[in-house]
């Protein structure tokens, strides 16, 4: 009997981008195009410069996308995806286009531009499936103000917050740290609205640090969230699945900073992770219920990161897949095949599952299934 033959599904990885978190997406990237089986994907990967180039890199050495050496590739050929239905991904070479079939596409985009629903929309608009929320769910989670607003009417316990706009700290900051200082005790974090990788976050201590850490959001964002400090342990959930969403065991990042900003997310080694977390079974198992029902809540699909401090804050809905600069105190036996390999920490410690690669695969295979019309 012969060998059936399956047919490849064709998968376009979209990387870089427009954005504060570039250089966190390009990391990303990586993990994600070195877990993709060659055997069964046909694989274009699209950077998008920091100007807003599209290029199909040309090479597979996917460890030339964290250091910038991807854009020389010779093979490299200008791209682009068409909002035209059926056109696929587009590739030029001199006067010639080339028009490839895609099937599915993993946007390993952060931030603006990436994962607000900007390039969502795009995909929308061609009919091509991807990976992740669609446009409004992935809209509504970049915006922490929004998120906080479905999350308090999904009865979800959270910090307690203040919106400050740069208009309103322009005109008069005086007013501003008077009404934040009147709301809060110190300390509090100040982040920009619409940014992730902890780009802008600050936390601040007195009236001079508030000043200092309102005018650095405001470089990212014109809305500011103004949080209150939780002193409790950092928990995060990685939640996968469209109808019927799974939560992973619960993993605990100590920063071994004054805060987990983005030196201790990616640059120092100071950050420990525990898998499982160092929490009691009934604090993990309400946690990992909250992270389904804000997941649910903001009618997000595919993947999403749900981290919590005591109680959900914020989320991601494009996690990095980047290494954590980090030292494990999990046992072997207790880790998740991902351990420190990924910023998502416990993807893989879902029931029933396996590798990285294994979930990636599972991603883009259940996305490459889904009919687009039917995301939110």
């Amino acid at each position: 009997m012969e060998e059936q033959n399956v047919k490849k599904l064709s998968v376009c990885v979209l990387f870089g981008g427009v954005s504060p978190e570039h250089e966190v997406s390009l990391r990303s990237a990586e993990s994600v195009l070195n877990n993709l089986d060659k055997e069964k994907y046909n694989i274009f990967p699209v950077g998008i410069t920091k100007t807003g180039e599209w290029i199909l890199y040309g090479g597979r050495d996917y460890s030339k996308l964290p250091t910038g050496e991807w854009q020389h590739c010779p093979e490299n050929r200008r791209a682009a995806i068409s909002p035209v239905r059926g056109q696929g991904l587009l590739n030029f070479e001199g006067d010639c286009v080339v028009r490839e079939r895609i099937d599915v596409v993993f946007p390993v985009l952060h931030g603006e531009n990436g994962e607000d629903g900007s390039i969502q929309g795009l995909l929308q608009l061609a009919g091509l499936p991807y990976v992740g929320p669609g446009v409004a769910a992935s809209a509504t989670c970049m915006d922490k103000t929004l998120t906080k607003l479905v999350a308090d009417r999904a009865g979800i316990r959270q910090a307690a917050w203040r919106l400050v706009t740069v208009r309103e700290l322009a005109n008069n900051p005086e007013a501003v740290l008077d009404g934040v200082e009147k709301a809060f005790s110190y300390p509090v974090f100040i982040k920009p609205a619409g940014t992730g990788s902890s780009v802008g976050v600050s936390k601040a201590k007195n009236r001079e640090a508030l000043l200092a850490a309102l005018t650095n959001a405001s470089k990212y964002d014109s809305k500011i969230l103004v949080e209150e400090f939780i002193n409790g342990r950092e928990v995060e959930v990685a939640v996968l699945g469209n109808a019927g969403p799974a939560a992973s065991v619960c993993g605990e990042i100590d920063s071994g900073a004054e805060f987990y900003d983005y030196d201790a997310k990616y640059i120092s080694d100071c950050a420990q992770l525990y898998i499982p977390a160092r929490i009691p079974e009934e604090v993990s198992e309400r946690v990992r219920d909250n992270a389904i029902r804000i997941y649910e809540a903001m009618g997000c699909c595919g993947l999403s990161r749900a981290p919590s401090r005591s109680w959900p804050a914020m989320g991601s809905t494009v996690p990095s897949w980047v290494p954590i600069v980090t030292s494990t105190a999990s046992k072997p036996s207790e880790r998740s095949s991902l351990g420190s390999a990924t910023r998502v920490p416990q993807a893989s410690s879902m029931r029933g599952s396996g590798s990285l690669a294994w979930e990636i695969s599972r991603m883009v295979a259940t996305s490459a299934s889904t009919v687009s019309s039917g995301r939110r």
